[in-house]
């Protein structure tokens, strides 16, 4: 009941085809990968489709792609993303008043919705580390993107003349 019949990498290769499927070149695919992939490690959540396509749409990528590719922010790899984010912020700002802050002071200002106090020691970190994550994975996912969308339609060409007769 808890684990698909297939294996849950069925899933993954699906979204994988669907992407590689989309009629586009394959730098555009690549763009929309990496800009889906930029989008979802910022702790941006809720805006993820958003930013990735308006991301996309900038650059000349796809945006069903770049939709597609931000499935990457998914509640497995939310709290990496946030924690990550966090602190490679930490690093880059410095903690504030050379103290971190424990997971339960983060909870209790949530709960109280202050945003002011939120901001110096959990906010701003989680943004400026999300910048080199963001960058950092557009970087890697754009090569496997371009490369992965070149074979696949390099094979598709092959096979299409191969069905139809017509010499390679």
């Amino acid at each position: 009941m808890l684990w698909p019949r297939k294996g849950r990498g069925r899933g993954l290769r699906y979204v994988g085809l669907r992407v590689l499927r989309l009629k586009s070149s394959p730098h555009s695919i690549a763009v929309g990968v990496a800009a889906g992939a930029a989008s979802s490690l910022t702790p941006f959540f809720g805006f993820h489709i958003v930013l990735a396509v308006v991301l996309a749409w900038v650059l000349s990528g796809n945006v069903l792609a770049a939709a597609i590719t931000t499935a990457l922010a998914n509640p497995v790899t939310i709290p990496l993303i946030l924690t990550a984010s966090y602190e490679i912020g930490t690093v880059i700002v410095g903690p504030k008043d050379g103290a971190g802050i424990g997971s339960a002071e983060i909870g209790r200002m949530v709960e109280q919705m202050n945003l002011a106090e939120l901001w110096g020691p959990v906010l701003k970190p989680m943004l400026v580390g999300s910048l080199p994550l963001a960058v950092g994975g557009a970087l890697i996912f754009y090569p496997l993107a371009f490369r992965a969308a070149w074979l696949f339609q390099k094979r598709r060409r092959l096979e299409r003349r191969q069905r139809f007769g017509q010499p390679s």
